[in-house]
């Protein structure tokens, strides 16, 4: 028998375990979301909280694989920990992953942006994410005492996954900061602040996008943290100290920018240059 489905209390379970679980705020988010859409379809189409009810769901969205993967994922989680429920995974199968190769962008493009970026806090948060490494979140989240001058390092506190790591500071970013230092009043501990705290990542990415039309391309924040491995992997740097440099667990993760790099295929002659 059908019945209303109580979409609040079942949210507020979720986050309880959610939080239990220490995922990030964006897991969070993602998964209140898309495990609120499912139970608002239900209640709208009076469908039964159940395997019958998610696949009718699950088959009323078009959506690329990536979005259907995080979409089933968090509705696997609701099912198994708050409704104690798993889902079977051969009714309900997680879709693949598509793996595809990492956008870089040449060392002269990157170069044209900073060159025609002339806000000193954009220009900064552009050098910051291409220099360092940075994720989004991590950019916005940096604050001033992880900035080690002397040493020339940056300290990434809680990244993904919640794990501290290291990163490079540029030289030619120090000028940069200690220039911005001097010529800003900070309100917050925040590196990069905002109108009333840290800077948001909104606004970031509009930094990049409007930097990007120099070049007339679109210009991510991971575009720049994978252009920031690629260019290293290119100058020789051992694949190991960039998986550090990143935050990876595991090299293979790192490894797929040895698929991006092209280095080492410019000094491959081709077999039609040795034919005599």
């Amino acid at each position: 028998m059908y019945y209303t489905l109580p979409i609040n209390k079942f949210i507020e379970k979720l986050k309880c375990r959610i939080k239990l679980r220490g995922y990030s705020k964006q897991t969070k988010k993602a998964y209140c979301y898309h495990v609120k859409d499912l139970l608002t379809f239900l209640n709208k189409s009076k469908l039964n909280l159940n395997k019958d009810g998610v696949k009718l769901y699950l088959l009323s969205n078009d959506l690329s694989i990536n979005s259907m993967r995080l979409k089933v994922m968090s509705i696997r989680f609701f099912f198994l920990e708050v409704l104690k429920q798993p889902l079977d995974k051969m009714e309900i199968p997680t879709p693949k992953k598509i793996k595809t190769l990492p956008q870089v962008l040449s060392k002269e493009n990157i170069s044209k942006i900073i060159h025609n970026t002339h806000n000193l806090k954009h220009r900064l948060i552009i050098k910051l994410l291409y220099s360092s490494g940075l994720r989004l979140q991590e950019l916005v989240d940096l604050k001033r005492n992880c900035i080690d001058f002397d040493r020339n390092l940056i300290f990434v506190k809680s990244g993904k996954g919640k794990k501290d790591r290291i990163t490079l500071l540029s030289e030619e970013l120090k000028l940069d900061l200690l220039k911005y230092y001097s010529n800003y009043n900070f309100k917050t501990n925040y590196l990069i602040e905002g109108r009333n705290n840290k800077y948001s990542k909104k606004s970031v990415q509009k930094v990049l996008k409007i930097a990007g039309e120099t070049i007339g391309k679109r210009v991510t924040p991971h575009m720049l943290r994978h252009s920031f491995a690629t260019h290293l992997l290119e100058s020789g740097v051992d694949i190991r100290y960039i998986q550090k440099l990143l935050g990876h667990s595991d090299v293979r993760t790192t490894e797929i920018y040895t698929h991006v790099s092209n280095k080492a295929l410019e000094n491959i002659k081709s077999p039609l240059d040795s034919l005599n």
